[in-house]
């Protein structure tokens, strides 16, 4: 009987010194929140909320402090006896400090909900008036991304028209949206340098902005189609990280490092540091790439109200240009299709000495203040650096042998020049966001200054010839095509030598109206005063200088027929590009004829869309299903001298974006794009009437991947993957009527993988183009891409 009354008091002891807390973390409007940490300040003891915002921490005992936070709010600490049941806390919305556990606490991985970037508010996808797709960290690891190309291949309706150059001004890559060219010119939200090549291992995720934001985002880092932001990983708070080996095809290795810890004393400074080694070489018979990054970020926070973070990513690669045949652009094709050209895309038509070098810098400071519990402040300074040293050289077509005119082979000449370019950039930008109610009408409010100064110096040698070589390789008249016979034929030649500045000072204003918790209605405007500065370098460009303004509007309605599970949506959105002046030749025929100046006014886009988005079955089933229509009025045609605005393009089409998790273990992703692209008017091209627009990409593109791990028995935690990704075919040469069509033929590669990942480490074997496809990208131009590949990457986590 003893036995058993001291039993029981040990019993009710144990009761009485563990228990639990639980409650329900809910946002400033009410609406519970999924996927938020909630942890014991000082142990491991930590937990996160379902899909109705509640949370429960067993083995409690006494006063504690409990840490809450998530993705896209301001962190929050509670003091807590325990036992504690209902405790109710709400989470004001702040800047992005990430969490890893909220991440993997995320059962559909490939989905991003919420984000603070797209409207410069965090707004759910689904209250978003406004088309985006994410690429999420997790679906890179599923696909052992190597390199940021691949990456995009995920976003729906984004078709490749040029890999990264590293040349000077533009030498990031350039991919069709919406039917029309954009790079990747966003960091974080903020303008960033990308020029060369992006490494994807400093990649939290890609956002792809769909249609024309100029009304949050400015004209210099955006297209008609769209704008790309790469956002960067970021402190979190803990301790944690990971080292990573890989290699495969193609002498492809790598090994990256990232780590993070958080001051145990206070908790109030989180660092993480990031740092990657990659090299491979090319599939053809010569070329490479070397990338070396490392990208330190910090984190403090000063109090519940003052964060300050900043972050830095420097970067350094070599390579050697892929290969570009340009297709003649003045007289008519001898070729009209791949078979024809007769090209062996095993040759690189160059030499390994032919490399350039791009060193890039970006940083990005901020502070983030919560003035009220409904008023934020966000102060952000942000620069770049990009650098082109070396070599850059593409081949040319001649449409016949300039030795004998009457041969109408196809013939090629490869021409290089000697790069010595930068390109600064500094931008500072003041946000206040505001989440407030007028009467019972809920406002998120955005008021924004921004200034943006950017800087290109160039001192390259001109383009010269090197050598005139056939499809095949062979050796017509001139040099080989290497560093030393490059610098013989450059002897002697002129510089660009130009130090060309702008700037642009812009504010803007938007807010969310909730004229119901089902309706609500986005109203914005920004104003640009665009200051072009001209080159420093040269008298004459001082008649190019000018200041012009224009506003830019944005208009969207979101009605939820069932709250946060499918919205229809409808949006109007401008964008617009300032057009420099040019100094050209009055007769390019007769250089004596002097020079004569070309003015330009703006060129603009509106765009109207709709559609629908659907959350369904517990977050399980993710979709979006649009249509646009994009005109562009004051289009430019034409090169130098030729050039006319007089131009006008329309871009219509429809995309379905679906991100799903249907059963236990199996996260899936697609996506289905049709683009129908048109030139409208031009008076001085009306051969361009009708056709599509160039830089349009192809008409149809899509991606899927499926990735099932298995969460039980004897294979548990292994996985298993598969996708696939293509377009239809595609006249590379549309814009170039009067030289005939060149086809590049349409296209599906299948990619697949397996993986082991255990909570210690991940071990994965992937197969790039499964099947070996032989296929091209191109825009005027044609570059073979990667055949078969394997690769492999061990992964260990602490």
């Amino acid at each position: 009987m003893k036995q058993f009354i001291v039993l029981g008091l040990l019993l009710l002891s144990s009761m009485s010194t563990f228990a639990q807390i639980s409650g329900v973390v809910v946002d400033n409007s009410d609406q519970s929140l999924y996927g938020v940490t909630v942890s014991v300040k000082g142990t491991d003891n930590k937990t996160a909320t379902d899909l109705d915002g509640k949370f429960k921490i067993e083995n409690v005992k006494g006063t504690q402090t409990l840490i809450i936070s998530s993705i896209g709010f301001k962190t929050k600490q509670i003091t807590v006896t325990a036992p504690a049941s209902d405790v109710m806390v709400t989470l004001y919305e702040g800047n992005e400090l990430l969490d890893e556990i909220v991440l993997s606490n995320n059962k559909n991985k490939f989905s991003r909900r919420k984000t603070a970037y797209v409207a410069k508010l965090p707004l759910k996808n689904i209250e978003n008036s406004q088309v985006y797709n994410t690429i999420t960290d997790e679906l890179l690891v599923s696909q052992n991304v190597n390199n940021f190309e691949d990456a995009l291949k995920n976003a729906t309706g984004v078709d490749k028209l040029w890999q990264s150059t590293g040349r000077p001004g533009d030498g990031a890559g350039y991919y069709a949206i919406r039917g029309f060219a954009t790079q990747p010119q966003l960091v974080n939200g903020m303008p960033g340098i990308t020029n060369g090549f992006v490494n994807p291992f400093n990649v939290e995720r890609i956002e792809v902005i769909k249609g024309p934001s100029a009304t949050l985002f400015g004209s210099t880092v955006t297209s008609y189609g769209g704008l790309i932001n790469i956002v960067t990983k970021k402190p979190f708070k803990g301790t944690g990280g990971h080292i990573s080996v890989g290699g495969g095809s193609f002498g492809f290795k790598k090994m990256t490092v990232d780590l993070n810890t958080t001051d145990s004393s206070t908790e109030k400074v989180s660092i993480r540091f990031n740092a990657g080694f990659q090299s491979e070489d090319s599939f053809q018979d010569a070329g490479f790439r070397e990338s070396l990054f490392m990208a330190p970020s910090v984190s403090y926070q000063v109090n519940d109200k003052l964060t300050l973070n900043f972050n830095y990513e420097l970067s350094s690669t070599k390579q050697t240009n892929p290969v570009f045949l340009f297709l003649n652009r003045l007289g008519p094709l001898a070729f009209n299709t791949i078979e024809a050209l007769n090209y062996n895309p095993e040759l690189s038509l160059t030499d390994n000495s032919l490399a350039i070098k791009n060193p890039t810098q970006n940083y990005r400071g901020e502070i983030a203040y919560k003035i009220t519990d409904n008023w934020s402040s966000q102060t952000v300074i942000s620069g770049g650096k990009a650098e082109s040293r070396g070599y850059y050289t593409f081949v040319n077509n001649i449409f016949a042998n300039p030795l004998d005119a009457t041969q109408p082979n196809p013939f090629f000449a490869v021409v290089g020049q000697r790069s010595d370019a930068q390109t600064n950039s500094f931008d500072i930008q003041q946000n206040f966001t505001g989440d407030i109610k007028i009467g019972d009408v809920r406002n998120r409010i955005l008021v924004g200054v921004d200034y943006l100064e950017t800087q290109n110096i160039d001192n390259s040698s001109e383009f010269r010839g090197l050598n005139l070589i056939t499809a095949q390789g062979q050796l017509i008249q001139g040099l080989p095509a290497n560093q030393e016979n490059l610098d013989l034929v450059l002897t002697g030649a002129g510089n660009a030598n130009t130090n060309v500045n702008q700037n642009i000072l812009s504010a803007y204003v938007s807010d969310v109206v909730n004229i119901l918790p089902e309706l609500s209605v986005m109203a914005g405007v920004r104003y640009d005063r665009f200051n072009y500065k001209g080159d420093k370098n040269t008298t004459a460009d001082d008649l190019t200088t000018y200041t012009k303004s224009t506003f830019s509007p944005k208009v969207g309605v979101v009605y939820q027929p069932i709250l946060n599970k499918v919205s229809v949506f409808a949006n109007f959105q401008n964008g617009f590009n300032y057009v420099n002046p040019e100094l050209t030749l009055a007769d390019p025929a007769n250089p004596a004829a002097g020079l004569q100046l070309l003015s330009f006014d703006l060129e603009n886009a509106n765009q109207f869309e709709g559609g629908v988005k659907t959350n369904l079955f517990s977050n399980k089933l993710e979709a979006t299903l649009s249509y646009y229509n994009i005109t562009v009025d004051n289009k430019i045609f034409g090169f130098g001298a030729t050039k006319q605005q007089d131009g006008k393009v329309n871009s219509q089409g429809f995309e379905l974006d679906v991100n799903a998790y249907p059963v236990e273990g199996l996260n899936l992703r697609g996506g289905f794009a049709y683009n129908d692209s048109e030139v409208l008017e031009s008076a001085s091209n009306p051969l361009l009437v009708g056709r599509r627009f160039g830089e349009a990409g192809a008409e149809i593109t899509y991606n899927f991947w499926a990735d099932y791990r298995f969460l039980d028995g004897v294979i548990k935690d292994f996985g298993i993957t598969f996708g696939l990704n293509g377009t239809t075919d595609y006249n590379t040469m549309e814009n170039y009527p009067h030289v005939g069509e060149f086809t590049l033929p349409g296209y599906t590669v299948f990619n697949t993988g397996v993986y082991y990942d255990h909570a210690k480490f991940r071990v994965s074997f992937n197969v790039n183009n499964l099947t070996d496809e032989v296929y091209y990208k191109g825009w005027s131009t044609v570059t073979p891409q990667q055949p078969r590949a394997f690769f492999g990457a061990l992964t260990y986590k602490f």
